[in-house]
C-alpha cells in the first residue's frame, strides 16, 4: 500500500463537513500536482469535484466518490442481483419511520381525548411532517460515519493509487474524477456530466464505490454498454481474478445505484460477498462496522485499471 494511501485511512476517513472535504480536497490536489498532474476543482450544483485529465478527450474516466455518509443504525444493504430481496429490505427499513409516526400521533390522539379538545388535532400532520423530515436529515446531513474503510476510502484509493501508478505516456488517455455528494443523491456526476455532455454519451466511465470488502469483485455495465461486445471483452481482459479474488463482467441482470448511473457507458464496480439464498450481497456500509479493507481488492483494480489504459482501444 502507498503512503498516501495510509495517510487516507488514518487521518482522512471522514469527508463529510464542508471542511473535513476542503482539508481532503488540498491534500489530494497537492499529491496529484507532485505526481506531475494539474488537478483542478470543478464546482457544480451542491458539489465540488476534483477532475485530473481532460473528460472530453479521454478514452476512459475512473471515478469515484469521496465524500462519505452519516452513520445509521443498520447497514444499507445491497443485493445488486437481487431485486426482489433489495426491494424487500429497502422497504423494512421504512417500517421504523411508520411505527415512530403511529406512536406519536396514538399519544396526541390520547392528549385529545383526555382534555376534549380538539384544539391539538391540527399538530397531527404536522408532527407526521417533522418525524419524516427529521429521518430523511440524520439519512443525508446526520452525524459522521468515523468509519468508511469499505464506503468509499476504498474507492477513493483505488483512484488514487491507479492516477500515481499511471504511465506518462498514458496519461492523456484518462481521466480521473472524485465526485463529491454521491451519498446526498449523486449530485458530483450530475453536475460533471452537466459541464461534459460529451463525456456523459460516448465515454467509457468505470466507476469504483464500496469495493474492498468481498472476494467477488464484479462489474455492472449500463444497458447500452451491455450492447458493446467489444468493450466487454476488453473489461474481461484487463481485471483478471487472482489469488482468491473473482472478478466478474455481469452480462445478465444487475443493477449497481452509484455515480456510473449518470453515464451512458457507465460501469459500476463493487466488492460482494455471497449467501445461497439471496446471493451475491454488501453489507456493513453505513454504519461502525465498515472496516474491512482488502488491500488485495484495491491492487487487483488498479493493476486492471493500468492494464485497460494502456490498450490501443477502448
Amino acid at each position: 500500500m502507498l503512503v498516501q494511501s495510509q495517510k487516507i485511512l488514518s487521518d482522512f476517513q471522514v469527508r463529510k463537513s464542508k471542511k473535513q472535504k476542503e482539508a481532503f480536497r488540498a491534500w489530494l490536489c497537492g499529491e496529484l500536482k507532485a505526481a506531475g498532474y494539474a488537478p483542478k476543482v470543478e464546482e457544480g450544483f451542491a458539489a465540488k469535484n476534483v477532475v485530473v485529465g481532460d473528460p472530453d478527450t479521454a478514452k476512459v474516466i475512473f471515478s469515484a466518490h469521496y465524500d462519505t455518509c452519516a452513520v445509521l443504525p443498520v447497514p444499507n444493504f445491497i443485493t445488486p442481483r437481487n431485486i426482489f430481496f433489495y426491494i424487500c429490505y429497502q422497504l423494512l427499513l421504512v417500517i421504523p419511520l411508520f411505527l415512530a409516526v403511529a406512536v406519536v400521533e396514538g399519544i396526541l390522539l390520547a392528549v385529545i381525548a383526555e382534555l376534549h379538545s380538539l384544539v391539538l388535532l391540527p399538530l397531527m400532520p404536522v408532527t407526521s411532517i417533522a418525524l419524516c423530515g427529521f429521518f430523511l436529515w440524520w439519512i443525508l446531513d446526520g452525524p459522521a460515519n468515523k468509519h468508511t474503510a469499505n464506503d468509499n476510502t476504498s474507492g477513493v484509493i483505488t483512484l488514487l493509487e491507479t492516477a500515481l501508478a499511471m504511465p506518462e505516456k498514458d496519461r492523456e488517455k484518462v481521466c480521473f474524477v472524485f465526485f463529491d455528494n454521491e451519498e446526498k443523491g449523486l449530485f458530483g456526476s450530475a453536475a460533471f456530466t452537466k459541464a461534459h455532455k460529451k463525456a456523459k454519451r460516448e465515454t467509457l466511465n468505470i466507476n469504483f464505490d464500496c469495493v474492498s470488502d468481498g472476494d467477488s469483485i464484479q462489474f455492472f455495465p449500463g444497458e447500452l454498454l451491455k450492447k458493446d461486445g467489444e468493450s466487454l471483452r476488453r473489461m474481461e481482459a484487463a481485471f483478471e481474478s487472482r489469488g482468491g479474488k473473482v472478478t466478474e463482467v455481469v452480462r445478465g441482470f444487475g443493477f449497481y445505484p452509484s455515480d456510473n448511473k449518470a453515464f451512458k457507458r457507465g460501469v459500476g464496480v463493487c466488492a460482494l460477498k455471497r449467501r445461497k439464498v439471496i446471493g451475491y450481497y454488501m453489507d456493513r456500509i453505513h454504519t461502525n462496522k465498515d472496516t474491512v479493507f482488502e488491500e488485495e481488492n484495491i491492487a487487483l483494480l488498479r493493476d486492471g485499471a493500468l492494464r485497460l489504459a494502456a490498450g490501443e482501444k477502448f
